[in-house]
């Protein structure tokens, strides 16, 4: 192990995102055997009771959840479609992305990096069954891909969070042993970042007690109408009682689906109306409860969907049409409405 002071080196941080070019050769026996250029940050992340400090200073998230799609290129998106993509966030007032539902391309991480942008990174798992969970090649897939995603982006600053299994089986006892293994092994890599992952097993989940933060996917008003502030309210309640009393909550999922150019009066579903009301009033009940201390809205962008299973025909378009701006990156009326609450609500 080699440890070297560098004196007069600034924090990387998400109103200052210094940046320093490391170069690393390596000897062996008086031997080159390798090399590395690496463009390092250098932050603190730690918890802090029920809230996340970068460098010691409490940070509240505002994000998107954002795939690796685009109508013209599909997942082989261009550096400028990437920073087009940036450009559209930042003008709406995030501090943050979600990289849902997998490790993500290394440029989208360099543009992070130099623009401050604070980043939740997670594994490939998303919305499995326990039965899924017990293919005998899962835990070793989910391994592979812990691995690779730390040992291969272990130094970008902008990564704050690591992530594992979004909407898994976290209610069920050979589940519960999944994400422990996974907890574990992110920890065995690396204990400077903490770890979390989003549940949607409402009531229901036994793993909350695991990570160092708890997350939760929740689309009140959409799927269910309900009153979105009683059902937060319920929500945290249970929270505290089963394992994530005095730990970070994030809503890490919350929005509604739009039609772009649709637009209706009566305000009725998959119109733009609705979407922005939706968005409008679920960001007024999570953003001024103090319990929480990030959101990230689903999503970023259209994208398509699979047409597999069932699922895909609740889907117009064969697209999650969740996205503030649709798969061509034009925006519809909820655009303004999160730049506005954003904005609004200016907690850094």
């Amino acid at each position: 192990m080699f440890e070297q002071e560098f004196e007069e080196v600034k924090s990387w941080s998400y109103t200052e995102p210094s940046l320093y070019m490391l170069s690393v050769v390596l000897y062996q026996k008086g031997e080159l055997v390798d090399d590395l250029i690496e463009r390092v940050g250098f932050r603190t992340v730690e918890i802090d009771g029920t809230r996340i400090k970068v460098n010691g200073k409490n940070v509240y998230l505002k994000g998107f959840n954002r795939h690796e799609d685009y109508a013209l290129v599909g997942c082989v998106i261009p550096v400028q479609l990437m920073a087009h993509d940036m450009d559209l966030m930042q003008a709406m007032g995030i501090n943050a992305v979600r990289t849902c539902h997998y490790p993500n391309d290394e440029r989208f991480l360099d543009l992070c990096d130099e623009r401050g942008i604070l980043v939740w990174e997670e594994n490939h798992a998303r919305g499995l069954r326990l039965e899924e969970m017990q293919n005998p090649n899962f835990e070793k897939q989910c391994e592979d891909c812990i691995r690779e995603m730390i040992d291969s982006h272990y130094n970008h600053p902008s990564i704050i969070i690591w992530g594992i299994l979004n909407e898994c089986a976290s209610e069920t006892e050979d589940g519960r042993k999944m994400y422990q293994r996974q907890y574990e092994q992110i920890k065995s890599m690396d204990l400077t970042r903490p770890t979390t992952s989003a549940t949607c097993r409402h009531f229901t989940d036994i793993c909350l007690d695991l990570p160092d933060i708890v997350s939760f996917n929740m689309y009140s008003g959409w799927y269910q109408d309900v009153s979105i502030k009683e059902r937060n309210e319920q929500e945290i309640r249970w929270i505290k009682k089963s394992g994530g009393d005095n730990k970070p909550v994030i809503v890490s999922e919350l929005g509604a689906g739009a039609i772009y150019g649709y637009r209706d009066r009566s305000r009725c579903k998959w119109s733009e109306e609705r979407q922005a009301d939706l968005i409008r009033e679920s960001l007024e009940v999570y953003m001024n409860d103090e319990n929480i201390t990030g959101v990230f809205i689903w999503q970023f962008a259209d994208c398509r969907v699979t047409e597999e299973g069932g699922w895909f025909a609740t889907c117009p378009r064969c697209h999650n049409n969740k996205g503030v701006v649709d798969e061509y990156r034009r925006p519809k009326m909820a655009y303004d409405v999160v730049k506005e609450m954003f904005h609004k609500y200016g907690k850094i």
